[in-house]
């Protein structure tokens, strides 16, 4: 098959996590033999753009096209991708594809290319990532992006992908019916994990003692992520637990000086570290060296990151509303309510029971493994492809 995914960040770009997912999906098509070609924007991490990129490149078998965002910083802040030359791209192309993902719903490239895989005759699957949902002060924008095309774009598409049940029930809650939606996990390059870093590596560079209890916080410091929630139950854990040290690794996206007034005002400054974003093996060696992983957003719709932690053999916590709950809950971790007390009480069950530990982190390795390898996520994916090609034969 000829196949165009189309993402709002791409690698090398430091930006997002969907191009996690868009390049690893990339990658596995190209090895199984597929014709792979990204139509993705030169947003990078912050304000900046790629560097470097021509119009053009071949990244590990796959071709990709960057297209210039009219604005890195309207993409940074308000993740409004312009690609503006996606549009004549497009035009001349589409049509030459047998399938198009579509790994973002509200954009200005999903509008594009609906609109000329409509025209063409050519079918697209779209996969929002977690982004259905509305909140916040961005509520009011999603309903009317919606009325316009958000719809259109649901109705048009020959199957949309859910990564968990949550996420399925979050479509048909759009009018997405039922045999429309194919719930496809994402994955992890298991590759990655296969040699980790011996442990106690990020302890001897942050100077954090063997004895010191680690609870990791890995992701970007968004308002969403609930990190007051973590830091208010931090502040009651280390009562009882006063060796215990809170990291939080990421970049800011827009929180950072809430965050640090909030950790200031609670006088646990030097029970807190804030490294930045960590990449590669800097992020491996924070994880290895972790008692536990926690990331308590309440409507967390897959998490990746969980997956990265069980990899390297930490156990993790999750809120109940998180996607990949079911799966975490009393097997590699804990699955909790959004309360602080709750989050303080299965912090401290974890980080007093080293043999629940021990047993929690053998059996993630394993879970990842068995069930979120990209390999066979790809072959699930390619039998859904297939499906929305069977009318044209």
């Amino acid at each position: 098959m000829k196949i165009l995914q189309v993402t709002p960040t791409f690698v090398p770009s430091k930006f997002g996590g969907v191009k996690v997912v868009s390049y690893s999906l990339s990658r596995v098509l190209a090895e199984r033999g597929h014709k792979v070609v990204v139509y993705t924007t030169d947003a990078d991490i912050g304000r900046s753009r790629l560097r470097n990129t021509h119009s053009v490149n071949t990244i590990s078998g796959v071709n990709v096209r960057y297209f210039r965002n009219l604005s890195n910083f309207a993409a940074f802040k308000y993740r409004l991708f312009l690609p503006l030359g996606m549009i004549l791209a497009a035009r001349k192309e589409i049509d030459s594809f047998d399938i198009i993902h579509l790994h973002s719903f509200r954009d200005f490239q999903s509008i594009v290319i609906r609109h000329y895989a409509k025209k063409y005759g050519i079918p697209y699957i779209l996969q929002a990532h977690g982004s259905l949902i509305t909140y916040l002060q961005k509520g009011a924008v999603k309903k009317i992006f919606d009325k316009l095309w958000g719809y259109r774009i649901l109705r048009d598409a020959a199957k949309v992908i859910a990564v968990t049940q949550t996420e399925a029930e979050q479509y048909k809650s759009m009018g997405v019916s039922e045999d429309k939606i194919e719930i496809v996990p994402n994955g992890i390059d298991l590759a990655e994990f296969d040699n980790l870093p011996a442990g106690g590596e990020f302890r001897r560079k942050y100077g954090l003692s063997g004895e010191q209890k680690i609870i990791l916080y890995l992701g970007r410091i968004h308002q969403t992520k609930g990190l007051e929630l973590l830091v208010k139950a931090f502040a009651e854990v280390i009562k009882e637990l006063p060796n215990t040290k809170l990291v939080i690794v990421g970049p800011d996206d827009g929180y950072l000086p809430a965050l640090e007034k909030l950790i200031k005002e609670l006088k646990i400054e030097n029970k807190t570290l804030l490294t930045g974003p960590l990449y590669k093996e800097d992020k491996l060696k924070a994880y290895v060296d972790a008692d536990v992983f926690v990331n308590p957003r309440a409507d967390e719709i897959f998490g990746i990151v969980f997956l990265e932690a069980l990899a390297c053999g930490t156990p993790v916590i999750c809120s109940i509303g998180c996607g990949l709950a079911e799966v975490i809950n009393n097997q590699v971790g804990f699955a909790v309510p959004y309360d602080k007390d709750q989050l303080q009480q299965a912090i401290l069950h974890i980080l007093s029971d080293e043999k629940m530990r021990q047993e929690f982190g053998e059996k993630g390795k394993l879970l990842v493994r068995e069930k979120f390898n990209w390999e066979k996520i790809v072959e699930r994916l390619e039998s859904v492809y297939l499906s929305c090609l069977l009318p044209k034969s």
